[in-house]
């Protein structure tokens, strides 16, 4: 009995002082399509166990959880299922070398131990002093009863008669900010905003920072019924002239509370949807692998994917998408790997991406008949300029809308941002936050109003 404790301390001690070889942060970079991707990975034991996440600091994304860390014989192996990722590297001395894949696609990593600082730099994030007003606010969500808080930058000696906006976010949940990449465009376009005159209401979205999660597996449907609260909030309080702007999902947010609450008295919509969100979503699809210089092979093979499962998901009347589905793929891709299917069944399972499928902004803005500028950038590749604006366009003359403008900017993204080619691998390399030529758009529109 004693010899069998002895040997059972010394496997402990050496588990342990084994584990902590591997424990800690651990520095390397991908280097994808030309483009150098840093990340972080961070790996600490839990009990007996490894527990991982790690951070693409260009891409704006921290702490992504790896859901299996295993370290044996010297060798790491990670795994993040719901992302299609795989790591596997051997620990030789200060380094660990391997082999990073996602999706199929394997790319060489070397992760050290050395720390390379990747300093952005974001020269137009509003520093002090301010010469308008920032207030925090919170209220509740008039339908669903979730908490909400922002904030409201309000120009000094303001009157409740001048024009302040709400502010939408795009898709994914993002704080007041709109923060990605250490880009904050909702607090430049906000600080901008008031010092012409102009006050803004920004929020955090649901589950972020100051507000509430609220209910789960939640749609655009109820996002647009924060920004309905939002608008009621303001007028509680005695604003008059109230807005909204919209980037991207928030965009077509927008519309969907101008159609319900007649208190908003003009739109700004920024690269928002104006086509069906089935076209969109596959349009996004064959530029985005287009710009990646892709094989034209395997971009037929994925359009052609997309497009029927697609089909599928905008199509279906069923009780059990999932089960369905999951039946559709196995019996229709069966090439497909097992991890993929996972990944791609639980994306396209959820309420959200149902709902958002199915979405035609038409049926919204074909009914504004209040003041709208909708601007994109011609580099835009996740909603392309030119289908969007024109659908916008022709939903404003199906209105009778007789105060539109639409704006196509030259050599801007998705963000709004200056840029070589639109991809999204370049928003965390360019230092401008968003472009001056669109902020002064936004504002000399907005005041023109007022005459």
């Amino acid at each position: 009995m004693k010899t069998k404790y002895i040997i059972g301390l010394f496997l402990f001690t050496f588990q342990l002082v084994f584990s902590q070889k591997i424990t800690g942060f651990w520095y390397g970079k991908l280097d994808v399509q030309g483009q150098t991707l840093p990340l972080v990975v961070h790996i600490e034991k839990v009990g007996n166990d490894l527990k991982s996440s790690f951070d693409s600091p260009l891409q704006g994304a921290k702490g992504i959880p790896i859901k299996n860390t295993l370290f044996e014989n010297n060798e790491l192996k990670f795994a993040a299922p719901d992302l299609g990722i795989i790591f596997t590297g051997r620990l030789n001395a200060a380094t660990i070398e391997g082999t990073f894949t996602q999706s199929g696609l394997s790319f060489p990593l070397i992760l050290t131990r050395n720390e390379e600082t990747t300093v952005l730099n974001r020269p137009q994030t509003p520093k002090p002093p301010f010469n308008y007003n920032s207030n925090d606010v919170t209220f509740k969500n008039d339908t669903e009863g979730n908490v909400l808080a922002g904030t409201i930058a309000e120009p000094q000696n303001f009157k409740k008669n001048q024009p302040i906006l709400v502010m939408i976010t795009g898709s994914g949940a993002q704080n007041r900010n709109e923060e990605m990449f250490e880009h904050q465009p909702f607090w430049v376009i906000a600080d901008y905003l008031a010092k012409k005159g102009i006050a803004t209401l920004r929020l955090d979205d649901r589950g972020i920072d100051g507000s509430e999660k609220g209910k789960a597996d939640a749609t655009s449907a109820d996002f647009a019924t924060d920004i309905n609260s939002a608008v009621n909030y303001l007028v509680k309080n005695g604003y008059k002239n109230i807005g909204l702007i919209g980037h991207s999902e928030g965009g077509m947010i927008a519309p969907m509370v101008a159609n319900t609450n007649k208190k908003v008295k003009f739109l700004v919509l920024l690269a928002a949807p104006g086509i069906p969100i089935i076209e969109l979503t596959l349009d996004q699809n064959k530029k985005l692998a287009e710009s990646a210089n892709l094989p034209q092979a395997a971009i037929d093979e994925v359009l052609a994917i997309k497009s029927k499962t697609f089909t599928y998901a905008k199509r279906y009347e069923g009780k059990d998408f999932k089960a369905d589905f999951t039946k559709y793929l196995q019996e229709n891709y069966p090439n497909m790997s097992a991890q993929e299917r996972v990944a791609y069944i639980a994306q396209m399972s959820s309420p959200w991406f149902q709902y958002f499928i199915k979405f035609n902004p038409n049926d919204y803005l074909s009914k504004v008949k209040i003041p709208v500028l909708a601007v994109d950038g011609s580099l835009d590749l996740q909603v392309s300029a030119k289908e969007n604006l024109a659908g916008i366009k022709n939903s404003m003359t199906k209105a009778g809308n007789k105060n539109f403008e639409i704006v196509e900017f030259e050599g801007l993204n998705h963000l709004f941002q200056t840029a070589t080619t639109g991809n999204p691998s370049e928003y965390g390399q360019i230092e401008e936050t968003f472009s001056p030529k669109v902020l002064d758009k936004i504002s000399s529109w907005i005041l023109q109003l007022q005459k």
